[in-house]
């Protein structure tokens, strides 16, 4: 019985200790203040996210190859710190999907977002060179209608292209990851 109970504590520590370690050191560990004093250019939605923009990118599911790779056609609007971005993708597998982003931008940099399949309204922060949206997403019925916690990092590089790596969790597990890169559209 002390076995028993000595495999279990070990079980339960590492189990702990892997949790923490995701939680303080890796994708979730991250915080926008750990970007809030980078000197180079600063992430402003309302610049960076605003007119034509193609998206591309790829999914991990929770084995870590890819699922899935697309090319996403956005459009963005802004008045003021009021936002609307709309999104079109096309997935290699031919499907296609069309979701709005309507975006408040607070000034000191707060974000609230809200999107048709977002449950309740996300909420975010512009920081340095970064943003971090987090939000619930309910998937298409087709795709089981499952609800996910959801983290977008979004990172600006030195030549305005956003880089983006989001997390997709449910009951605390990851469960797929997105990685895209976004860049103006050149004019036709």
């Amino acid at each position: 019985m002390t076995a028993f109970l000595y495999t279990l504590l070990g079980a339960v520590i590492v189990l702990a200790l892997v949790l923490l370690r995701q939680r303080r050191f890796g994708f979730l560990g991250q915080s926008p203040a750990d970007y809030a004093d980078d000197t180079g250019t600063r992430f402003d939605l309302r610049t960076h996210l605003n007119g034509p923009l193609i998206c591309e990118g790829v999914i991990y599911g929770p084995t870590g190859r890819v699922t899935s790779r697309f090319v996403g056609e956005f459009e963005a609007r802004w008045d003021g710190n009021q936002g609307v971005m709309d999104e079109h993708f096309r997935y290699e597998s031919g499907a296609e999907q069309h979701r709005q982003w309507k975006l408040t931008l607070g000034n000191d940099g707060r974000i609230r977002a809200t999107a048709p399949d977002v449950v309740g309204e996300g909420e975010g922060q512009q920081s340095g060179p970064s943003v971090r949206l987090r939000y619930r997403i309910r998937l298409p019925e087709d795709a089981g209608g499952h609800v996910l916690d959801t983290v977008d990092w979004m990172y600006l590089a030195p030549n305005g292209t956003i880089v983006n790596r989001s997390q997709f969790r449910k009951f605390g597990i990851t469960v797929a990851e997105l990685v895209a890169t976004m860049r103006r559209k050149e004019a036709a």
